[in-house]
């Protein structure tokens, strides 16, 4: 399965490009497969954002949420849903696998927001561009609305 994320990840990032990863980078340090052996093998400069099992696999990063914009949107990215907030074009999350790729919060006290779960689960076991997203997203509201 490693080999193939690998892959996946390499086909479609370049050694150029900047990758924000939204948490649960591995579930936990294995013998000897560390964090850096598998940031070596991938292309890309990685932005991580800490998930609930970073603290186990050795990623040492304080960022717990990033601010961007990107593709003419202003986007949240967090690694769990209720880390998500209004006031932004769209929310990426991380952490809830296959459960859902588009997904309307809505939380009584503060209204509601639509999050995107940018997990590879989701988008065939490979990282997801912002043009994927924002173009996904717009046929997800379409359906939506209906």
């Amino acid at each position: 399965m490693d080999y193939q994320l690998i892959q996946n990840w390499n086909s479609r990032v370049k050694l150029e490009d900047i990758v924000f990863h939204l948490g649960d980078f591995c579930f936990k340090q294995l013998e000897n497969k560390t964090v850096k052996y598998y940031t070596d093998l991938l292309n890309g400069q990685i932005i991580f954002i800490r998930g609930n099992h970073d603290s186990n696999n050795g990623i040492k990063t304080c960022i717990e949420s990033i601010e961007i914009y990107l593709g003419g949107k202003h986007l949240l990215l967090v690694h769990r849903p209720e880390q998500s907030a209004k006031g932004y074009d769209l929310c990426l999350v991380g952490h809830v696998h296959d459960a859902w790729k588009f997904q309307t919060i809505s939380f009584r006290k503060w209204g509601k927001w639509d999050v995107c779960n940018v997990g590879v689960d989701v988008w065939d076991f490979k990282p997801v561009n912002i043009n994927e997203i924002l173009d996904a997203y717009k046929e997800w509201k379409k359906n939506v609305s209906v």
